[in-house]
């Protein structure tokens, strides 16, 4: 007797004898007839127990229970009363054989109801909530995809070559996971934030085009939804150029989109890094929705209001953007608003308003009527609407309103349900300041490549200097970004030198790379994808957590396994090691 799964049962099936072994989701008794609720990971299928026809297995499943997990075979027949909502509701399982095969004690939740059950209770029991119907389905998507990408890959040349999990650590943004040795005492490898290196050195091996389903590793400090180790999917390619890459990504979202009933466009809008900051606030846009940010800095630069006169003389902007049939909002919402933009760094927002066909600015009369209808106008602002302003520093004022954006976007309801916004940001900047530390760091990572017509930059104006570099945004979240690659030594000894590490330490950091672009390294270029976000996308999940088989919360503990724990003495001290007093280890909570 070949075994079925309970939700692939249909009315094909009638009159046929199949076995289920599955969890019982819900039992219930009508009088002396039982009928059983069976789950697998196919789905449901209702068992019916008729007593008076086979008593005996009436006696095997009157103690089986919600999760207990069980094995009935039998005849398929049609239902009396065909349930419509329920896949397999045209049919039942009659069964003449039972057998229990596995009891559960009362579960702390029950998997159909965990939404009543506290997100710690069910990580706790993560394996109870994994039954839940959403996320086996979320999985199974997970698995898809990852075949898909795996295909589609292959189909384009690719091979698919593992790298190390434990590498020499080189730290640059987050911190490394160490992992210290015990053959060599005092050192210490890394598990890797990326496959970067390697990937670039597969290159220089001649092997053209590279994938890998990497589990990485950041030790970072508290984010919400985020995860200590995560899973993306890994690309570089030999001999190209942003578009090849740019392409060859589309083609992929192409693949992988519709298994989850999404036609992402053939070509993609694309942004430079300066204009999706200008006008949106943001280097990840939320395109679903328009306000966009105007610059009014022209109009209002010789106004008699000094906060406005005075930011743009100091080189900042003033910068606002409208929203229809906002006029009224309350007090309280705007200092809500104004707090947002303080966070960000500004000193606040003002708004502007058109009601009753009056324009009101909220500091009374330091705009003239004409340069009133003037802004108002740069803003279309229309009757009913409100506009939010802001002056300062130009990557503050776009903080400021970039988050503003997002807030009132939210507030009125301004997200279209079902749409799905791809757009590229390209022409990021190669280098950010670090004000507090005086020092450059790279946008990205060091080993993106400037931007040819900047090269020139590097030594006069490095802050100016665009990059290779390109991120793949959908619905305001980034996907997964990419660049083409540093392949001559010289520049990136270079970039090495303006990060200031100096040559001994690029030697002694990253000198296997750099000896390796001696040997005939082509050009070349990549993307990573963040699988977790992709899928969460794909899902339309709330929490990176649905999408992850086993997740840690955002303290980056395991509350299923208590990880991380303490070891014994004993381990500790096999790898030379000796804990310091205040760094006493503790319990995951």
């Amino acid at each position: 007797m070949q075994r079925r799964g309970a939700g692939t049962l249909s009315t094909s099936d009638i009159g046929s004898r199949v076995l289920l072994q599955a969890w019982v989701r819900r039992r219930r008794d009508m009088g002396g007839l039982i009928f059983l609720d069976l789950r697998d990971r196919s789905g449901l299928a209702q068992v019916a127990v008729y007593p008076e026809a086979h008593p005996e297995v009436t006696a095997v499943l009157s103690v089986a229970r919600a999760e207990w997990v069980i094995e009935v075979e039998g005849e398929v027949v049609a239902r009396e009363s065909p349930n419509a909502k329920m896949a397999t509701g045209a049919v039942e399982l009659l069964p003449d054989r039972a057998k229990i095969l596995s009891p559960s004690d009362p579960p702390p939740f029950v998997p159909d109801a965990a939404g009543d059950a506290g997100e710690d209770t069910r990580l706790r029991y993560r394996y109870l909530d994994l039954r839940r119907e959403e996320l086996q389905h979320n999985l199974a998507l997970r698995s898809e995809v990852t075949q898909a990408v795996r295909n589609y890959c292959h189909e384009h040349g690719f091979l698919e070559i593992e790298t190390p999990m434990l590498t020499r650590s080189t730290p640059e943004g987050a911190r490394d996971y160490l992992v210290p040795s015990r053959v060599h005492r005092g050192s210490f490898y890394a598990l890797p934030q990326s496959p970067q290196i390697f990937k670039q050195i597969l290159m220089v091996s001649g092997f053209e085009r590279y994938l890998q389903i990497a589990r990485c590793f950041r030790d970072e400090d508290l984010r919400a939804d985020r995860q200590p180790e995560f899973t993306q999917i890994d690309l570089e390619l030999s001999f190209v150029d942003e578009e090849d890459v740019i392409r060859l990504v589309e083609g992929l979202f192409q693949r992988v989109f519709p298994l989850a009933g999404i036609e992402p466009p053939r070509e993609f809008p694309r942004l430079t890094y300066a204009e999706a900051m200008r006008r949106y606030g943001s280097d990840r846009p939320d395109l679903r929705f328009a306000l966009e940010i105007i610059d009014l800095s022209d109009l209002l630069a010789t106004s008699d209001f000094r906060a406005f006169s005075a930011t743009v003389a100091d080189g900042g902007v003033i910068r606002g953007f409208a929203v229809a049939g906002a006029a009224g909002a309350s007090r309280k919402q705007v200092d809500g608003w104004v707090k947002v933009a303080r966070r960000c760094g500004a000193a606040g927002a003002l708004t502007l308003r058109r009601r009753d066909g009056e324009i009101q600015f909220q500091v009374k009369g330091v705009l003239n009527d004409e340069q009133l209808n003037a802004t108002a106008e740069a803003l279309g602002l229309e009757e009913g609407g409100l506009a939010l302003i802001v002056a300062a520093p130009e990557a503050t004022a776009a903080a400021a309103l970039g988050a503003l954006r997002l807030e009132l976007a939210a507030t009125y309801d301004l997200i279209p349900k079902g749409e799905h916004a791809f757009v590229w940001i390209t022409e990021f900047p190669l280098f950010e300041r670090d004000e507090k530390n005086d020092r450059w760091h790279s946008l990205h990572h060091p080993f993106t490549s400037p931007d040819p017509r900047d090269l020139e930059l590097l030594a006069s104006a490095p802050g100016k200097a665009r990059s290779r570099a390109y991120d793949v945004v959908l619905n305001g979240m980034e996907l997964g970004g990419g660049s083409i690659r540093i392949h001559e030594r010289e520049i990136q000894s270079r970039v090495f030198e303006l990060l200031g590490i100096d040559a001994e330490e690029a030697e002694r950091r990253f000198g296997f790379l750099l000896e390796a672009l001696r040997y005939g390294a082509p050009p070349h270029g990549g993307l990573a994808l963040g699988l977790d976000r992709l899928v969460m996308m794909l899902v339309g999940a709330d929490s990176i957590r649905d999408v992850i088989a086993f997740p840690k919360t955002a303290s980056a503990t395991c509350l299923m396994t208590a990880a991380p724990a303490r070891v014994e003495q004993v381990q500790v001290e096999e790898l030379g090691l000796a804990l310091a007093a205040e760094a006493e280890p503790q319990e995951a909570d």
